[in-house]
């Protein structure tokens, strides 16, 4: 527990950090790895320099002042960051390393502003919220273990079929080597790959939500290729696959994470809305409410491109002839000439208004100015915060104006 002063002192840094926060984790990513390279092995290179993960680390060190003296107010945002630190297999050794370097960056940026009781609450403060996490952590890595079919850490899988889903998704199935059971998981949950592609100094991890219902005796993942392009590299994981992964390569996995999962209990009209591949969570949660909820409505409405950036589409047609339940719409930006979709251009208010019954659950996924529109869309039509649910690819962010 924290005493009286230390929790005060962390309070009155609130403003700072407010204003200096993203610096400060900055300094802190670019101190990390100049003394601490190995740790490139589990951190997202693409992230760091396109400046979301010291965005989102800003955000989670700000809740965590703002809220050191009832931490259980942020217990869910722990949880979500558990999950994603579980998934890249984070371990309480690296505990310290962090604050050692924490400390050392909010000394930099803030200069003398940093006083000597101002590093020490902080140091104080930060042994707790790691206690925190290490905890929760821990609990997650045991019931990712003791689940049948579960592991610790990563666990090789092999490519027992690669499928071409469009233009630039290709969907991967993978099977454990050992041959043994696999563990289950909630439709909207990610596996975790691992590769060390020839010539990269360090491995690439990278989150992959997994595209079918549970129940396989294999996950299957479905991926963009991120090609090269203005102001953003190429994705040096997805163009790996892409062009490298084939039956028979061998990938290590941590088991499935993540705390966007559809609620099945749930018997509210449900809608489901993707852009680009922000359907792999989508096509989960569908084929999983579509058997297991015969009789909740469903509403599916995806947008893309055109028809050859559109994965799956046969696949979401095929299951709207099966199933009474489930409508299914389709959004293309610019269809080709012949291309038959229910609205040319971009999902707005008045197409939510006519197919989105007020009362339904709604969860979408997608690129962040899509789901921003999406969003704010939504709340127009009156949804409450309760109602919608939504995830970020990569570190959260905002979808707030």
């Amino acid at each position: 527990m924290l005493d009286s002063q230390t929790i005060q002192i962390i309070k009155s840094t609130v403003p700072v950090l407010e204003v200096h926060g993203k610096t400060i984790t900055t300094v802190f990513y670019q101190k990390l790895f100049q003394h601490h390279p190995e740790l490139l092995n589990i951190f997202n290179h693409a992230n760091q320099r396109q400046g979301k993960q010291p965005a989102a680390l800003a955000g989670a060190v700000y809740a965590a002042a703002a809220n050191i003296d009832r931490l259980e107010n942020i217990l869910p945002v722990v949880k979500q960051i558990g999950e994603k630190h579980r998934a890249l297999n984070i371990l309480p050794e690296h505990y310290p390393i962090v604050g050692e370097t924490l400390l050392a960056a909010i000394k930099e940026v803030l200069g003398e502003a940093a006083t000597p009781e101002i590093i020490d609450a902080w140091a104080k403060a930060y042994q707790v919220i790691a206690e925190v996490f290490i905890s929760v952590e821990e609990d997650m890595y045991n019931t990712a273990e003791s689940t049948p079919g579960g592991w610790r850490g990563f666990r090789n899988f092999i490519v027992d079929r690669k499928v071409k889903e469009s233009s630039v998704i290709t969907s991967f199935y993978l099977k454990p080597e050992d041959g043994q059971a696999i563990s289950q998981y909630k439709p909207g949950q990610y596996i975790t790959l691992r590769v060390k592609p020839e010539g990269e100094q360090y491995y690439h991890i990278r989150h992959y939500t997994l595209s079918t219902a549970p129940g396989q005796p294999y996950y299957k993942i479905s991926v963009k290729r991120e090609d090269l392009a203005e102001n953003k590299p190429a994705g040096i994981v997805s163009t790996w696959l892409h062009n490298h992964a084939e039956v028979g390569t061998v990938l290590e996995l941590t088991a499935p994470a993540g705390t966007f999962t559809l609620d099945q209990e749930n018997e509210k009209p449900l809608v489901l809305i993707s852009g680009g591949v922000g359907l792999t969570p989508m096509i989960s949660m569908l084929e999983s409410v579509l058997s297991s909820q015969p009789q909740r409505p469903v509403t599916y409405i995806h947008a893309a491109i055109d028809g050859s950036y559109h994965a799956m589409k046969e696949h979401v047609e095929q299951l709207a002839s099966d199933h009474k339940q489930l409508n299914s719409y389709v959004v293309y930006e610019c269809p080709q000439e012949g291309e038959a979709c229910h609205k040319q251009g971009y999902i707005d208010l008045s197409f939510l208004r006519d197919k989105v019954d007020p009362q339904s659950d709604c969860y979408f996924c997608g690129p962040q100015p899509f789901m921003s529109a999406v969003y704010k869309d939504l709340k127009a039509l009156g949804l409450s915060d309760e109602q919608i649910h939504y995830e970020f690819f990569g570190p959260a962010g905002s979808l707030e104006a």
